[in-house]
């Protein structure tokens, strides 16, 4: 009896929690790849204790209610966070204050992060449109030295003395294109609504794009997906690291060791696109490119068993052509084209985005057209963001 109990239990717990997650359907809308921030990525003296900071995020899908993620992963101390507010934003560092809504933490204004750890906020009902910009204020107390945060915003952030998370606007204010302690925000969706990850370097982080014009190749798709009725509750999250290496160096914490974090750990996820390997090919010796190439493979096999393992679909995108740039030799190219080559025909991925072709010079397939080229020969411009975006196959989201 005891045996057959347990299981109508354990059924019945199963039944609850199954219907408790249809209904409770969390998925992010925004997020940034966390990483601890370098000296030159600090916050405008005199930082961030006893300040507010106000950061804008473009969201992806929309909701009727939301909630926001805050990191002090990469802190040696504890953040305080003395009062928070979310709204739309209008741009200039302003917000429309009418919509203005305190963000809270189990029913407290305040909250204190402790080291290695993250909070969610409480739900809140907030209203946010698809591809809307919102701003999100946060008043501090006390903030370690080890900061966490995402330096590659490409969006300004602004800074003032004291209190103020619903001041319309600060009076001169500070500013810096930086993101801290904000790291996520999900939206309450339908039970059939899905976000893509897309991991990646610089290239996904989006240098070259446009400061505070969301024009990242991830915005391109987002608003493409947007506009086409089957893919429009499709979010985008955009987990890229400006120097970001696949397996081993770079900047941040490597896509390997952040897989489990940025790609799986992203809620609603269902697709994964990887645009990542240049760095570790531009970092290698000539004599070493090889051994990179294989390295790269053995990563990417890793990724695609960790994504079929969770039930996710994952595409590659090849690495991008980067002749003239400081990477350029033959033995890196070499390595380039043999981990396209495979991630093409392998079959490890479950599909192979071949944008390569939309950017590329077409008289010299090894270099970025000029067009399409930010001017460093490695990263896209505007436009070749929009290329790229608009050479993926809307299809693969269905």
């Amino acid at each position: 009896m005891k045996s057959i109990s347990l299981v109508l239990l354990t059924a019945g717990l199963c039944l609850m929690l199954g219907n408790v997650a249809a209904r409770d359907n969390w998925v992010t809308s925004w997020a940034s790849a966390q990483q601890l921030t370098e000296p030159h990525n600090m916050p405008p003296k005199p930082g961030l204790t006893d300040a507010t900071l106000r950061q804008a995020v473009h969201a992806s899908i929309g909701g009727k209610r939301i909630r926001l993620r805050f990191s002090n992963e990469f802190g040696n101390g504890p953040v305080t966070v003395n009062a928070a507010a979310v709204a739309v934003y209008a741009g200039n560092g302003a917000i429309k204050p009418k919509t203005s809504r305190p963000v809270l933490f189990n029913k407290s204004a305040s909250v204190t992060i402790a080291p290695k750890e993250a909070v969610y906020s409480d739900p809140l009902a907030f209203t946010v449109d698809p591809l809307a910009e919102l701003a999100v204020t946060i008043a501090f107390g006390e903030v370690p030295k080890g900061l966490t945060g995402h330096p590659g915003s490409r969006t300004i952030s602004y800074f003032k003395a004291g209190a103020g998370v619903a001041d319309e606007r600060f009076d001169e204010p500070r500013r810096a294109e930086h993101w801290y302690i904000l790291s996520a925000i999900d939206v309450m969706a339908d039970a059939k609504t899905r976000a893509i990850v897309c991991l990646g370097d610089s290239l996904t982080d989006g240098r070259g794009s446009t400061t505070n014009r969301n024009n990242r190749w991830t915005d391109n798709l987002s608003a493409r997906l947007r506009a086409n009725k089957a893919t429009k509750n499709i979010a985008v999250v955009n987990m890229g690291i400006g120097g970001n290496a696949v397996y081993s160096g770079g900047l941040g914490p490597t896509a390997a060791a952040r897989f489990d974090r940025d790609v799986l750990g992203i809620r609603g996820v269902k697709w994964v696109i990887v645009l990542a390997g240049v760095n570790d090919i531009g970092g290698a010796s000539k004599k070493g490119s090889p051994e990179t190439a294989d390295r790269l493979i053995a990563s990417f096999k890793e990724f695609a068993e960790k994504a079929h393992a969770a039930g996710l679909k994952i595409y590659g995108i090849p690495i991008l052509p980067f002749g003239g740039s400081q990477y350029a030799n033959e033995e890196h190219e070499a390595a380039r084209v043999k981990v396209n080559e495979w991630m093409k025909t392998s079959g490890a991925f479950d599909a192979y985005l071949d944008v390569e072709s939309a950017v590329a010079d077409p008289s010299d397939p090894k270099k970025l057209a000029r067009r399409f080229d930010s001017n460093d020969h490695l990263h896209l411009s505007p436009k070749g963001y929009q290329a790229l975006a608009d050479a993926i196959d809307l299809k693969l989201f269905k």
